[in-house]
Protein backbone atom coordinates (compact mmCIF):
# COMPACT_ATOMS: atom_id res chain seq x y z
CA UNK A 1 0.00 0.00 0.00
CA UNK A 2 1.55 3.52 -1.21
CA UNK A 3 2.11 5.80 1.74
CA UNK A 4 0.01 8.84 2.03
CA UNK A 5 -0.51 11.60 4.74
CA UNK A 6 -3.89 12.35 5.63
CA UNK A 7 -2.53 14.96 8.69
CA UNK A 8 0.33 16.82 9.91
CA UNK A 9 0.91 17.08 13.72
CA UNK A 10 2.64 19.63 15.36
CA UNK A 11 3.03 20.02 19.05
CA UNK A 12 2.80 23.34 20.77
CA UNK A 13 3.52 25.40 23.85
CA UNK A 14 0.27 27.06 24.39
CA UNK A 15 -2.89 25.21 23.12
CA UNK A 16 -5.13 28.12 23.11
CA UNK A 17 -2.49 30.64 21.72
CA UNK A 18 -2.23 28.15 18.60
CA UNK A 19 -5.70 27.53 18.66
CA UNK A 20 -6.78 31.23 18.26
CA UNK A 21 -4.02 31.77 15.76
CA UNK A 22 -5.19 29.18 12.84
CA UNK A 23 -8.91 29.09 13.56
CA UNK A 24 -9.34 32.95 14.26
CA UNK A 25 -6.19 34.54 12.44
CA UNK A 26 -5.82 32.75 9.68
CA UNK A 27 -9.42 31.16 9.29
CA UNK A 28 -8.93 27.63 9.11
CA UNK A 29 -12.03 25.10 10.15
CA UNK A 30 -11.74 23.41 13.57
CA UNK A 31 -12.72 19.75 13.19
CA UNK A 32 -12.21 17.96 16.20
CA UNK A 33 -11.33 19.88 19.51
CA UNK A 34 -10.39 18.21 22.56
CA UNK A 35 -8.43 19.51 25.85
CA UNK A 36 -4.92 18.52 24.94
CA UNK A 37 -5.89 18.42 20.68
CA UNK A 38 -7.39 20.39 17.87
CA UNK A 39 -7.19 19.40 14.51
CA UNK A 40 -7.95 21.96 12.02
CA UNK A 41 -8.49 22.03 8.20
CA UNK A 42 -6.16 23.23 5.64
CA UNK A 43 -8.56 23.45 2.54
CA UNK A 44 -9.45 21.20 0.38
CA UNK A 45 -6.41 18.85 -1.24
CA UNK A 46 -4.68 19.54 2.18
CA UNK A 47 -4.15 17.08 4.99
CA UNK A 48 -5.44 18.21 8.15
CA UNK A 49 -3.11 20.23 10.46
CA UNK A 50 -3.80 18.52 14.03
CA UNK A 51 -2.31 20.77 16.99
CA UNK A 52 -1.44 19.08 20.34
CA UNK A 53 0.39 20.16 23.74
CA UNK A 54 3.92 19.41 22.96
CA UNK A 55 4.20 17.41 26.38
CA UNK A 56 1.21 15.11 24.91
CA UNK A 57 2.59 15.04 21.47
CA UNK A 58 5.44 14.01 22.92
CA UNK A 59 4.31 11.08 25.52
CA UNK A 60 1.85 9.92 22.65
CA UNK A 61 4.88 9.72 20.86
CA UNK A 62 7.04 8.33 23.37
CA UNK A 63 9.88 10.40 23.34
CA UNK A 64 11.02 13.40 25.28
CA UNK A 65 9.40 16.70 25.04
CA UNK A 66 12.92 19.30 24.99
CA UNK A 67 14.02 20.20 21.81
CA UNK A 68 14.35 23.70 20.15
CA UNK A 69 15.64 25.27 17.14
CA UNK A 70 14.76 24.75 13.15
CA UNK A 71 13.01 21.36 12.87
CA UNK A 72 14.06 20.62 9.09
CA UNK A 73 10.32 20.89 8.83
CA UNK A 74 8.63 24.23 7.08
CA UNK A 75 5.05 23.71 5.67
CA UNK A 76 4.60 25.64 1.61
CA UNK A 77 1.48 27.47 0.53
CA UNK A 78 1.38 27.89 -3.29
CA UNK A 79 -0.66 30.69 -4.39
CA UNK A 80 -1.68 32.23 -7.76
CA UNK A 81 -0.39 35.82 -7.25
CA UNK A 82 2.20 37.68 -5.65
CA UNK A 83 -0.73 39.64 -4.48
CA UNK A 84 -2.19 36.51 -2.97
CA UNK A 85 1.09 36.23 -1.16
CA UNK A 86 1.11 39.70 0.38
CA UNK A 87 -2.61 38.77 0.90
CA UNK A 88 -1.55 35.47 3.27
CA UNK A 89 1.27 37.08 4.80
CA UNK A 90 -0.41 40.44 6.02
CA UNK A 91 -3.01 37.92 7.75
CA UNK A 92 -0.68 35.87 9.39
CA UNK A 93 0.87 38.90 10.49
CA UNK A 94 -1.69 40.32 12.07
CA UNK A 95 -2.69 36.67 13.54
CA UNK A 96 0.23 37.15 15.32
CA UNK A 97 2.96 35.50 12.92
CA UNK A 98 6.83 36.59 13.19
CA UNK A 99 8.05 37.70 9.98
CA UNK A 100 10.81 35.45 9.21
CA UNK A 101 11.80 36.62 5.64
CA UNK A 102 10.21 39.53 3.85
CA UNK A 103 7.94 38.51 1.12
CA UNK A 104 10.31 39.35 -2.21
CA UNK A 105 11.04 38.78 -5.34
CA UNK A 106 13.24 35.77 -6.10
CA UNK A 107 16.02 34.62 -8.40
CA UNK A 108 14.11 31.76 -9.91
CA UNK A 109 11.37 34.31 -11.07
CA UNK A 110 8.53 33.63 -8.16
CA UNK A 111 7.58 35.83 -4.88
CA UNK A 112 7.66 34.23 -1.35
CA UNK A 113 8.10 35.11 1.83
CA UNK A 114 7.92 33.36 5.41
CA UNK A 115 6.51 33.85 8.63
CA UNK A 116 6.76 31.94 11.63
CA UNK A 117 3.51 30.22 14.08
CA UNK A 118 3.35 31.32 17.32
CA UNK A 119 5.61 27.73 18.04
CA UNK A 120 8.20 28.80 15.82
CA UNK A 121 6.96 26.68 13.04
CA UNK A 122 7.67 28.35 9.85
CA UNK A 123 5.25 28.83 6.46
CA UNK A 124 6.42 29.91 3.30
CA UNK A 125 3.96 31.37 1.39
CA UNK A 126 4.92 31.39 -2.30
CA UNK A 127 3.95 32.03 -6.51
CA UNK A 128 5.52 30.73 -8.96
CA UNK A 129 5.40 34.09 -11.32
Amino acid sequence: MPLQMSAVMIGVGDLATSRKFYAEGLGCAIEKEFPNFVSVSLGDGSPQLAIYERAAAAQDAGVPAEGSGFTGISFHYIVGSREAVDEVMDSAIAAGAGVVREAAAARWGGYFGYFSDPDGYLWKVACPS
